[in-house]
C-alpha cells in the first residue's frame, strides 16, 4: 500500500468542499490527520448553522479535539482548500497544530501568507508550519466554478 501524501489527505478536504457545494455552502473542505489517518473532517457550514463561525477548519478542530481527547493537537496536520482567516489561524495556534496544508491563497481574508501571518508570528507562543498550493487548480476551480455559478443566478 502506498503512503499517503498531502495530496491523498487535499483529496479528503475536496471532497468535503464538494459536500459545502452541494449544501449551498461556500465550497471548503478541511481534514486533520493524525499518524497517517484522518481525526476530522468538515466543510463550512455557515449559512446551514446560521453561524458565521462554522468555518471547516474550526469544525474540524472541535471534531479533532474530540477525538483525541485533549484540545492540544499535537502531530497533526490540518488541510484545507483555502488559505485560513484570521479566526481559523488563531483556532489553529491556539489549538498547538504543528501544521498546515493548504490549496489557494484567499485574497480577502488570508491570514497565513497573504494580509496577515499568523501561523509564523514570532510574537506569538506557537508557530505553524505550512505548505501551500497543495491540489490548487482543483481547490481555485471549485471556489470560481460556486461563485459564477451564483452571479449567473443572481445571487452574488
Amino acid at each position: 500500500m502506498l503512503e499517503p501524501t498531502d495530496e491523498t489527505f487535499m483529496d479528503v478536504a475536496l471532497r468535503e468542499a464538494a459536500t459545502a457545494r452541494d449544501a449551498d455552502e461556500v465550497p471548503i473542505g478541511c481534514c486533520i490527520v493524525r499518524d497517517g489517518r484522518v481525526i476530522a473532517r468538515a466543510h463550512n457550514q455557515r449559512e446551514t448553522l446560521h453561524d458565521p463561525t462554522a468555518h471547516a477548519e474550526m469544525i474540524a478542530i472541535i471534531q479533532a479535539a474530540e477525538a483525541l481527547g485533549d484540545w492540544r493537537l499535537l502531530g497533526t496536520t490540518l488541510y484545507v482548500t483555502l488559505e485560513p482567516c484570521p479566526m481559523c489561524a488563531g483556532a489553529i495556534v491556539l489549538a498547538r497544530i504543528p501544521r498546515v496544508v493548504f490549496g489557494v491563497r484567499d485574497p480577502k481574508a488570508g491570514a497565513v501568507r497573504t494580509l496577515y501571518q499568523i501561523l509564523e508570528d514570532d510574537r506569538l507562543n506557537h508557530r505553524v508550519l505550512v505548505a501551500e498550493g497543495v491540489r490548487s487548480d482543483q481547490c481555485r476551480a471549485a471556489l470560481q466554478e460556486f461563485f459564477q455559478a451564483k452571479r449567473a443566478a443572481g445571487e452574488k
